[in-house]
């Protein structure tokens, strides 16, 4: 006799019937997974030069029809660079759409950062339940003072008291000294 462990789509899959993408992946212990996972398809910035104070970086998630749960936290957490960048939490924003083509705003509950772990988590009020793009904009202090690649791993988790979290890729960042001081075009 079988001992099913996973309920909806994945209980599905399991018994060989049609899958019904509206459905969420939930195992007995309660966590929550994406049907399909939210995928990071963009990340740049306003100024790739050293010590630019103010810039923005933008992260762009795209969020797919058949996601089975809405998408309710994100962590950005830096990995790779020779400095630890730090951010003005308080301008922080999200949109739907891309830089080029921002759409409406997006409400946030929470936004914080754990300066050990180099890890930024935004918390949306409510759940995203958009289907497409999605834009997080992030604003340093200033540009790290030593160039090179900077890279953030961003991390998509669902709605649910019990979420796990789905690593979406590295966010890349490279950053020239002075004198390749230049705008980034979107």
């Amino acid at each position: 006799m079988r001992n099913p462990i996973l309920f909806g789509t994945a209980l599905a899959v399991v018994t060989g019937t049609a899958i019904n993408p509206s459905l969420s992946i939930q195992l007995q212990d309660g966590t929550v997974y994406f049907t399909h996972t939210p995928s990071l398809v963009y990340s740049g910035t306003t100024y790739n030069s050293v010590r630019v104070p103010n810039p923005t970086y933008y992260f762009t998630i795209d969020v797919p029809k058949d996601a089975g749960e809405p998408l309710e936290k994100v962590t950005i957490n830096q990995h790779q660079g020779i400095e630890n960048i730090d951010f003005d939490l308080r301008k922080t924003s999200v949109f739907v759409g891309t830089k080029s083509h921002e759409q409406e705003k997006l409400s946030l509950k929470d936004v914080t950062r754990d300066k050990k772990t180099h890890t930024v988590t935004l918390t949306f009020d409510p759940p995203v339940t958009t289907v497409g793009s999605i834009t997080i904009a992030l604003q340093p202090y200033q540009n790290p003072w030593s160039s090179g690649v900077y890279l953030f791993g961003v991390t998509a988790f669902p709605a649910g008291a019990k979420s796990y979290g789905q690593f979406l890729g590295y966010g890349r960042l490279q950053f020239y000294s002075n004198g390749h001081y230049r705008a980034i075009s979107f």
